[in-house]
């Protein structure tokens, strides 16, 4: 795909590298469709677990392409605003997409992550950051409403209401420091982030098969439980149907011959 860069580090890992560096990576028709179309072989693909995102040169993501913030192909040849909503559509539902997919997504966030860049790293599973890194809401900035792309969902689920409040309407920059300190990212690279998130990969896909695709479906799906009684009855079916695998009896034989499941 001409904007993305794909490799398999491991037949269970993908990295997916966000490749126009020359704009930090900006979100232009061809790349939002490149993307649509990985998440959506990515639905099908059952082997592998783990996707690690990250973005090519000193950018994770600068956000929307400005120089063509409208582009003609993504209008279905509508006139606007029907026109406009279709392309808006098409970038949020990215978010939708990444939050439903069966394999963790690890952020591997490079450098700037800034508007739709950083509602990528907000719909992740796991958000890891270099000293680089820098996050901003940004939208506000350019004129329009500063909730777009499910930052107002995602974040202050993430960083709670206050801190959200704050990053969105002021849409001041964090860096990775403040980022680890508000709980937005759980780590900071001292080396490559990208080897740290692919550390991560490698760790979880030690792990039970199902047992991992459920965890990541009842975290998501908890995050909108109305009260601590539903999270349980999710939880509890899930725990069941994981039981049935096999993996859990082979852990307890690994467990009972001291050696590594």
């Amino acid at each position: 795909m001409a904007n993305l860069h794909l490799t398999r580090p491991r037949p269970d890992v993908l990295l997916v590298t966000l490749d126009r560096p020359d704009r930090l990576n900006a979100l232009d028709h061809g790349l939002v469709e490149d993307l649509h179309r990985v998440l959506d072989d990515l639905r099908a693909d059952d082997e592998c677990r783990v996707v690690v995102l990250t973005g090519a040169g000193r950018g994770f993501c600068s956000g929307l392409d400005l120089t063509e913030p409208f582009p003609e192909d993504a209008t279905a040849g509508l006139e606007f605003p029907r026109s406009s909503m279709r392309w808006q559509e098409r970038i949020a539902e990215l978010v939708l997409k990444l939050s439903r997919l069966r394999q963790t997504v690890i952020a591997a966030v490079n450098g700037p992550a800034y508007g739709g860049g950083f509602a990528l790293a907000l719909a992740s599973d796991i958000r890891v950051a270099s000293d680089s890194a820098q996050f901003c809401t940004q939208f506000i900035k350019l004129g329009l409403g500063g909730c777009d792309i499910g930052v107002s969902y995602t974040l202050p689920r993430i960083v709670g209401a206050g801190q959200a409040f704050d990053l969105i309407l002021t849409a001041r920059t964090v860096d990775a420091p403040e980022a680890l300190r508000l709980g937005l990212v759980s780590r900071v690279s001292e080396g490559s982030v990208v080897d740290d998130a692919l550390a991560i990969a490698e760790t979880l896909c030690g792990y039970g098969k199902f047992g991992l695709e459920s965890t990541k479906q009842v975290l998501w799906a908890n995050l909108d439980a109305p009260g601590l009684d539903a999270a349980l009855q999710v939880e509890n079916r899930s725990q069941i149907l994981a039981s049935t695998s096999g993996e859990l009896r082979a852990a307890a034989a690994a467990f009972a011959d001291r050696r590594k499941p």
